[in-house]
């Protein structure tokens, strides 16, 4: 696991400390992403769900493994969690086409969950913004996302915390936003 970051803000909200996941978490964060999705699928939404027909798109082991999963810990329980993939994934590569390649600056953000238990404490919104602001990460200067494009209340969240809205590509909408000099 190569290490190209700093965490340059440890504790969001006063409570959560933010810590790259370890493989020992690798159980706690597949059970934040299953309560993530059966919680959506109760509010009548299809993403993430085939997490849980047990097929991770975004193999979260490998991705812990690799050093891209960050969790949010209040004492020892994983609150939140949020991969910062440092090169494009298949799918990023789909969404994006030629901007996305492993020399494009861009770090791509996937799977931000929060547990049920501390949904509604702005612990969301403060993972967004650690992630543009709480981390360095060498040679990056972009942040990107994507989200479905008829999901107006998580669209209208990444413009409202400061995302340029890109595009539409097969029914997902496309965001970035500058990282400034943030190097390492």
């Amino acid at each position: 696991m190569e290490q190209s970051f700093t965490i340059i803000q440890d504790t969001i909200n006063e409570d959560f400390r933010a810590k790259l996941a370890e493989p020992k978490d690798t159980e706690a964060v597949m059970a934040l992403l299953t309560e993530t999705a059966e919680w959506l699928r109760s509010q009548g939404s299809s993403q993430w769900s085939a997490l849980l027909e047990g097929e991770d798109s975004h193999d979260t082991e490998g991705a812990i493994r690799r050093g891209d999963v960050f969790v949010f810990k209040k004492g020892a329980d994983i609150a939140g969690m949020v991969i910062l993939m440092r090169k494009p994934s298949a799918w990023d590569s789909k969404l994006w086409g030629t901007r996305a390649h492993a020399e494009d600056g861009a770090v791509y953000l996937h799977r931000l969950a929060i547990s049920r238990e501390y949904a509604k404490t702005g612990l969301g919104r403060s993972i967004l913004d650690w992630a543009t602001e709480g981390i360095q990460f060498e040679g990056k200067h972009t942040m990107r996302l994507d989200c479905g494009a008829d999901n107006a209340t998580l669209n209208a969240f990444y413009a409202r915390h400061g995302y340029t809205f890109v595009g539409d590509t097969e029914g997902y909408s496309t965001y970035e936003k500058s990282l400034g000099l943030n190097e390492c």
